[in-house]
């Protein structure tokens, strides 16, 4: 399990129309998959153990133009859409049967931490926030599982119980199976939207196969969080960033 069963909960200090699609005038619930999208262009995936890079030569980079045509309207970060989009192409030369699209991901971002704006923090170009975005104390209250502290606080600053760190709200035990380092900046880290996307892609296509199938889909989104109605807020997000984003395309 990687997110919350209650994840981060409140919206970030903006009118809930603007982040929340779900509430605008979005179609009835999709049936899994959801819309993919506009695909990126293919991109070159860093390979693994080379020398730390520079921040101007960051992967996600090669979906600059892509994010900045749809950003706005489609209301993610740049950064944000870059990190989905690499990690799909990512997972799509890893494990080229999962079918996995941007869109999933954008989902279940949106839902977690509003793109990593959860809180008033913004991401800067590099794809970190301005302020850490931890979760709640994993301590069985308030319909959230009970996790003791398995990290020492290393990630999560919390000696006591765990709690979900980062814009796609990773528990320190999942991260410590799936961390890795997108963009090649020398470090793993839960709180670096590339390094959390891609490892979220990567857990998404491992656990669920071929995510074109309605039913692997919902084993992988459930696997991540164990419950319907987030499923189903991410489907519909995902669904509606698909749509959106084929019709300013004019792909429709």
């Amino acid at each position: 399990m990687i997110a919350l069963l209650v994840s981060c909960g409140t919206e970030p200090d903006r009118e809930p129309e603007q982040v929340r699609p779900s509430v605008l005038a979005v179609p009835p619930p999709a049936v899994a998959p959801p819309d993919g999208g506009v695909d990126p262009p293919p991109v070159r995936v860093l390979p693994e153990g080379g020398p730390p890079l520079p921040t101007t030569e960051r992967p996600q980079l090669q979906l600059t133009a892509w994010a900045e045509s749809m950003s706005d309207e489609l209301n993610i970060p740049r950064a944000a859409l870059q990190a989905y989009g690499y990690a799909a192409g990512a997972v799509a030369q890893s494990h080229p049967g999962c079918g996995l699209g941007w869109t999933t991901l954008a989902g279940i971002g949106a839902i977690e931490s509003s793109h990593g704006r959860y809180g008033g923090a913004r991401l800067d170009e590099t794809g970190r926030p301005s302020i850490p975005i931890i979760g709640l104390p994993l301590d069985g209250s308030h319909g959230v599982k009970r996790i003791e502290d398995t990290d020492g606080g290393r990630l999560d600053g919390d000696p006591v119980f765990d709690r979900a760190i980062g814009p796609l709200q990773f528990i320190p035990t999942t991260w410590e199976r799936w961390a890795v380092d997108a963009d090649g900046d020398g470090v793993a880290d839960p709180n670096d939207i590339d390094d959390a996307a891609l490892a979220a892609a990567e857990y998404l296509c491992t656990v669920g196969g071929d995510l074109q199938d309605p039913d692997r889909f919902w084993v992988a989104l459930l696997d991540y969080n164990e419950s319907h109605d987030y499923g189903q807020d991410v489907l519909d997000h995902a669904d509606h960033y698909g749509r959106t984003s084929r019709t300013l395309f004019g792909t429709d």
